[in-house]
């Protein structure tokens, strides 16, 4: 691992996001909360919030940090037939929590496609990626 014991601890929080694209009555099936395993947003939103803490145990190398926020939300795209996913994670540290954001959303989704996969095994991930990122010496960033 990286030695970040130089670092100053600073308040620091990224923003990830990504979408899961879907058959229109697959989305349905998610709206009106009648898929056969439950609410899927509920569970993969808890889903999401575990990914989140367990991230160093995910990808080699990566520190465990102490979170004090973890934040997911879905928004449903009916016009697109897709389900958005955008996590936001806080901690007070020495190194930055886009991993933990990123891997919060890929599990949001992937949890998403284990409850629908049964009515639509063609659904896909993408557009995963960090919007901002805060805190740290690198200061702040926004994607474009």
């Amino acid at each position: 691992m990286v030695d970040v014991a130089a670092k100053d601890v600073t308040h620091r929080i990224a923003i990830a996001a990504g979408r899961i694209t879907m058959l229109k009555d697959t989305l349905a099936l998610i709206s009106s909360g009648s898929a056969k395993k439950g609410d899927v947003l509920g569970i993969a939103r808890i889903a999401a919030i575990q990914a989140a803490k367990r991230t160093a145990d995910l990808i080699p190398l990566c520190h465990p940090l102490p979170l004090t926020r973890v934040a997911v939300s879905f928004e449903l795209d009916a016009g697109n037939n897709a389900v958005l996913c955008t996590a936001q994670v806080e901690t007070l540290g020495r190194t930055g929590v886009e991993m933990e954001a990123l891997t919060a959303v890929q599990i949001g989704l992937l949890t998403i496609y284990d409850m629908c996969k049964a009515v639509d095994r063609g659904m896909v991930m993408g557009n995963i990626r960090v919007l901002e990122k805060h805190g740290g010496k690198s200061g702040d960033w926004v994607g474009a």
